[in-house]
């Protein structure tokens, strides 16, 4: 019995010459709503001179879904590039006006922050024209006769890389902005010195040695460094000599090369490799050993490595920041850290200051934690309650802004209302404890004769009163005394408290 003839739905192949279709095999499959859902969020501009070919090259795409916008010459396509919002552009090489090879380095010359990819249409044969084009920036090229799905596939693949790169960008911009100085808090005068400092490495690429304190923050400012200077597009790269025992930490900053040890089955670029042409961060420098002291001397004084294994020393271009809590002045003078190191780290010295010190900083700090904390948690926490607010700017903070961090984190992981209360902070914090007196001077941006007049109301508390004690305590006489008594009694009458709490009115002699 005999079968009946197949049917296949057949749709033209572009031609060499138009008006000459050739039929293909398949007909494409139908996008699916999701993906003509995200084609219509493209646009392509279609630059081709002949209008049949125009015609149906626009009327193809567009039934994938993408936006499409024509033109008919080479002129025509770069004006409508220059005016924005084009993904991608198709052009055909032969057009009288403009080509479209110069048309491809007029749009890659405009100035447009993310130029549109380009495909080039080739004729058969001109294989020298698609290298060429490729050269000059294009990101594919097809060759005539060909498919429509070889076209969609060149689409596809160029907007895939095109919204990739789109999405690089903004990863990058989002692991840039932490850094950026309107994202740093820090409003005392320390931090804005600084921040002056760093904005004034913008243009230099010259170490740079951090100290501060445990949690004062050295890694931010080291990322802020990085991030203002011309290096800000290439790695940044951070190892804590002192978390990696000194066995490894060689093998870790310069590499290996396979079999130069017993785990060594393939090579491996070192940390130095790795932020070539940028800048590595060594946390903790003062726990580095003598040995690798001495071999991190060489590196900085002939910008060269040479990985375990190697007899051939490979050149890096790195920008070393450094950063430690330790006196290497100190270690210098016992012999524990190499002086002629020191210099080449410390070309320009960064110190920050401790939370301690800049309490003016300490609840700008608690707001921003705050907020971190509430978005993490999912917590509706929109403040800190007064009476905590008085314990955060009385704590000295051994900890620094690390120890603050984890203080709020805490608070607003066991907030059970709007505000953060004296109790959702640590007990380390609700602690009575005799305070430092000029610490709570600090905390209060004090004058000196205001410190004076606290430090005098304080002493004749702690003498009950007794204003012969407390003259003897202070190394005055009971007149000065009196005249003091009677300054700081003002002061406060002035300030709107109306009276002192140290009982001076009652003289106890």
């Amino acid at each position: 019995m005999a079968q009946p003839p197949k049917t296949t739905s057949k749709l033209p192949q572009v031609p060499l010459q138009p008006g000459k279709a050739t039929p293909r095999s398949q007909p494409p499959p139908l996008p699916s709503d999701a993906t003509t859902e995200r084609n219509s969020r493209q646009t392509v501009l279609v630059v081709e001179d002949d209008a049949a070919m125009r015609d149906l090259l626009e009327d193809s795409l567009r039934d994938e879904g993408y936006r499409v916008e024509t033109a008919a010459g080479g002129h025509a396509g770069v004006a409508r590039v220059q005016k924005g919002g084009i993904d991608l552009v198709v052009t055909d090489v032969r057009m009288p006006d403009l080509d479209g090879l110069d048309m491809l380095r007029e749009i890659k010359s405009a100035p447009l922050e993310q130029p549109p990819h380009v495909i080039v249409i080739t004729a058969f044969g001109s294989i020298d024209t698609a290298i060429k084009a490729v050269r000059l920036g294009a990101h594919d090229y097809i060759t005539k006769p060909f498919n429509m799905e070889t076209l969609f596939l060149a689409v596809e693949k160029a907007l895939a890389e095109r919204g990739l790169r789109h999405e690089v960008s903004r990863l990058r911009r989002e692991v840039e902005r932490p850094y950026q100085f309107d994202n740093i808090i820090g409003r005392s005068a320390p931090m804005q010195e600084v921040f002056g400092l760093i904005r004034r490495l913008s243009g230099s690429s010259v170490n740079v040695l951090i100290t501060g304190e445990s949690g004062t923050g050295k890694e931010l400012a080291a990322r802020a460094i990085h991030f203002h200077s011309s290096r800000a597009k290439q790695p940044f790269v951070a190892v804590n000599c002192a978390a990696i025992p000194d066995q490894l930490l060689e093998s870790e900053l310069f590499g290996y090369k396979r079999g130069a040890f017993t785990d060594a089955r393939s090579d491996r670029a070192g940390l130095f490799v790795e932020a070539d042409q940028g800048t590595l961060f060594l946390d903790e420098i003062g726990d580095l050993s003598p040995a690798l002291q001495a071999k991190l001397l060489r590196v900085l004084a002939e910008r060269e490595i040479r990985p375990l294994g190697s007899s051939r020393p490979e050149k890096v271009d790195v920008r070393v920041i450094s950063a430690t809590h330790q006196d290497l002045s100190q270690g210098m003078r016992a012999g524990t850290f190499r002086e002629d190191l020191y210099y080449r780290l410390n070309v320009l010295q960064i110190h920050l200051p401790p939370l301690r010190d800049r309490s003016e900083d300490i609840m700008p700090l608690a707001e921003h934690f705050l907020h971190k904390a509430r978005e993490r948690g999912g917590k509706r926490v929109t403040g800190i309650h007064p009476q905590a607010t008085k314990l955060l700017l009385s704590h000295g903070w051994p900890g620094n802004v690390r120890e603050l961090e984890n203080s709020i984190e805490r608070a607003v992981a066991l907030c059970e209302g709007s505000q953060v209360m004296a109790h959702d902070l640590p007990p380390q914090l609700r602690e009575k404890r005799r305070e430092d007196i000029v610490s709570f001077a600090l905390s209060r941006n004090m004058t000196l004769e205001e410190l004076e007049h606290e430090y005098i109301l304080r002493v004749m508390k702690d003498e009950g009163g007794n204003k012969t004690r407390a003259a003897q305590r202070l190394g005055l006489d009971r007149k000065t005394l009196y005249r003091k008594l009677e300054e700081a009694g003002r002061a406060a009458t002035e300030d709107g408290d109306g009276e002192t709490d140290d009982g001076s009115a009652d003289d106890h002699d």
